[in-house]
């Protein structure tokens, strides 16, 4: 059964708005003329499904698109044009710290997240312990966040999202940050994962880590769609194209 399916998804950006010189200026040139604005499609008539149990890896160079579908599938930015379909609840952890209050301690800041995510406070009073063991933080419970490195950062994202035990879960370049022994209990825990059904979605600029825990990936080359299949036979299509650019 499809748990996400995405039709014909587009997404235009506009660029030159009040955000870069401010409200004021932005009225100031509108009304003179002198404010030029420029579209660009970030994406363009994606479709692809995504099967129940599956881990999708995502690959593409940069600045190909791969943040913003993670955006739509998560609810963050509705598309342009198209339409996404989701069935399940979506734990996403698309940058480090985001979600986070950096005033708060650890404790308080994985019931907020927790909250935020819609889990009731029992449940993670339940999976608090499990949380802050895997996370290894057992002694920076009453720390502030800001106050941590951001590789505990990603430690305490990336056992959050991944022991509240969603439907779906969403991860941008997560695995790729932390300690070498924190990456491999990390992967573990993707492979435990995808044993028990959980769908995830991942984007990585490692190839060989994308081989070794995908289960099919998705190919976004400057906002198209190139492909979407087996994962040796699309990282081998994706090298291909990448040695001969």
């Amino acid at each position: 059964m499809n748990i996400i399916e995405v039709h014909n998804v587009s997404v235009k950006y506009i660029i030159g708005d009040f955000k870069d010189i401010g409200i004021k200026e932005y009225l100031i040139r509108k009304f003179k003329g002198q404010m030029p604005i420029t579209e660009k499609w970030a994406l363009k008539n994606i479709t692809f499904n995504i099967e129940k149990g599956d881990l999708l890896g995502i690959i593409g160079s940069n600045g190909s698109g791969k943040s913003t579908i993670l955006k739509i599938l998560s609810g963050i930015m509705p598309p342009t044009e198209g339409k996404i379909i989701v069935r399940g609840k979506i734990a996403p952890l698309l940058e480090l710290g985001a979600g986070f209050d950096g005033d708060l301690t650890v404790k308080e800041n994985v019931f907020l997240r927790g909250a935020m995510l819609g889990y009731t406070k029992k449940f993670i009073n339940e999976r608090y312990p499990d949380i802050i063991s895997f996370s290894e933080l057992k002694d920076y419970e009453d720390v502030a966040f800001r106050r941590l490195s951001s590789g505990m950062k990603s430690k305490l994202a990336f056992s959050l999202a991944s022991l509240v035990r969603p439907d779906i879960l969403i991860l941008d370049e997560v695995l790729s940050v932390g300690d070498i022994a924190f990456r491999k209990k990390s992967e573990a825990k993707m492979k435990e994962l995808i044993n028990s059904g959980i769908t995830t979605i991942l984007v990585s600029h490692s190839l060989e880590q994308i081989r070794q825990i995908c289960t099919k990936v998705l190919w976004i080359e400057q906002g198209k769609m190139k492909g979407i299949g087996d994962t040796d036979t699309m990282c081998k299509q994706y090298e291909t194209y990448m040695n001969n650019k």
